[in-house]
């Protein structure tokens, strides 16, 4: 390699002169002389290298020869910092400030003590104090120091107030736009971001970090068209912007636009590297447009990437379920316990496939691990007793109807419930009227009756009542 960079052998021939000389200095014999910058070199080379004890006696041997060197006295106590030694370093500081006031590291070194002495008060009463003094690239970076000081002490508004200042000062600063990205999200100060960030794009329209967090903005405040017509922008100007097409395509899967953001995520795969979350999201794309087989594909993909992700086998399961296929879809859930053994829902789902094979014992003992798992939920119970109903276990329904009652409290799903299982067993007169109460209080839970046994409307009595209290829909005028 370094023979195509032939200045890497010369930086290397003129550090190992100078660490030479230094060692020779050291031990006594004849050198060259060491000027400042050959001593910065030598300090700087030990430093990087991690051998602090050779850094810090070169740079004891420096000031010793340049005592009036602020810039070797901030390289003394940088090491001292690293060295944990901060009273020290704090005092060394004082002294390079009376040579020169002027340089900004001194500043930063100084808030760097005060942090690790857990004093980030005066940390940012310094940075505060000097911004005001400084300006171009040196306030810039005393303003993105004062955001990291807020940043540490939890002082999450101010964090957002400083990099708004950092891009009023400094609009193309692409630290700042990267960290106010993150930070107009979790402050959720949404409406500013937009304000701060359509100036910077009047003054500086190509700016593609602006357009794209112009774009977030619109996004936290839930404006996905005009989010999406940032993105648009920014991908304009940098057609390789992948977080824009990866956020692009939330936008439109948020719009329920699902082809486009089928079209925006395949354009993140081409230009980023592949991730399971994107594929996942077309998969996701797919299985809303009813297309199994192209969503169990993308799920699949997503799913190599990371095997380890239990979601992923369930939802390819969950496609499966949707075409029927039970025992594919078996296989995919099975898949996703072995992962996840606590899930309920996978549970239910196992369960509800088996009783679609009438494989009914493998099926309801499923059902019953899902309550266990969920006792206090409503749906788990619902699927436990529907499943028994199927299987003709009316008496056990019942039974089990009654725990769900105590357990969680009358539903009135479970009036409904009642009553299907009161009509099946012949119960005619008592499992209309339960039919009936529960029309007078819960029309629109009627649906799990009829989820339960769709037959049930074959009964006259049972026709007859819904019909008369099937809700009269309102014509639009």
């Amino acid at each position: 390699m370094n023979q195509d960079f032939p200045f890497l052998n010369d930086d290397f021939e003129e550090i190992r002169d100078l660490l030479q000389q230094f060692e020779n200095l050291k031990s006594g014999q004849s050198h060259s002389f060491l000027d400042e910058d050959s001593f910065e070199l030598i300090i700087d080379y030990y430093d990087e290298h991690d051998e602090l004890p050779n850094a810090m006696q070169a740079a004891e041997i420096a000031i010793e020869q340049f005592p009036y060197s602020s810039t070797l006295l901030l390289k003394k106590a940088n090491l001292l910092i690293e060295s944990k030694k901060y009273q020290d370093a704090m005092d060394l500081l004082e002294k390079a400030a009376i040579l020169d006031s002027t340089d900004i590291n001194l500043y930063i070194l100084q808030t760097d003590v005060y942090l690790a002495m857990n004093q980030h008060q005066k940390a940012a009463a310094l940075l505060e104090e000097q911004i005001s003094v400084f300006d171009g690239d040196d306030k810039t970076e005393l303003l993105l120091e004062l955001a990291d000081v807020y940043d540490d002490c939890e002082e999450f508004d101010k964090v957002f107030e400083c990099l708004k200042m950092t891009l009023e000062h400094a609009p193309n600063n692409e630290e700042a736009l990267h960290k106010i990205c993150f930070w107009t999200e979790f402050t959720g100060r949404n409406e500013e971001s937009i304000r701060l960030h359509t100036a910077i794009i009047n003054e500086h329209p190509y700016n593609q970090l602006a357009w794209f967090n112009l774009g977030t903005a619109f996004q936290g405040l839930k404006l996905y068209e005009k989010a999406i017509d940032a993105y648009q922008y920014a991908i304009v100007i940098d057609e390789k912007f992948d977080y824009a097409y990866r956020n692009m395509g939330d936008a439109y899967i948020r719009l329920r636009k699902y082809a486009d953001a089928i079209d925006v995520l395949k354009k993140h795969l081409e230009i980023a590297k592949p991730e399971d979350v994107i594929y996942e999201a077309i998969g996701h794309c797919y299985d809303r447009q009813k297309k199994y087989t192209q969503a169990r594909y993308y799920y699949r993909k997503a799913s190599h990437l990371s095997p380890g992700n239990d979601k992923l086998y369930f939802k390819i399961g969950a496609a499966y379920m949707m075409e029927n296929n039970w025992e594919n879809a078996i296989k995919s859930i099975l898949s996703a316990i072995k992962i996840n053994k606590n899930n309920a829902e996978y549970l239910m789902a196992l369960g509800n496939c088996y009783m679609e094979l009438d494989r009914n014992k493998e099926g309801l003992i499923h059902l019953l691990a899902a309550v266990r798992l969920r006792p206090s939920s409503v749906n788990t119970w619902l699927e436990f007793i529907a499943g028994l109903y199927r299987s003709g276990f009316y008496e056990e329904a019942l039974s089990q109807l009654e725990a769900a009652t105590r357990k969680v409290g009358q539903k009135p799903a479970f009036l409904y419930c009642k009553a299907a299982i009161s009509i099946a067993t012949g119960q005619y007169k008592e499992g209309l009227l339960l039919l009936e109460n529960a029309l007078q209080d819960s029309p629109k839970h009627l649906k799990k009756m009829l989820e339960i046994d769709p037959t049930l409307l074959q009964h006259p009595g049972v026709l007859e009542l819904v019909t008369r209290y099937k809700p009269v829909r309102k014509r639009n005028k």
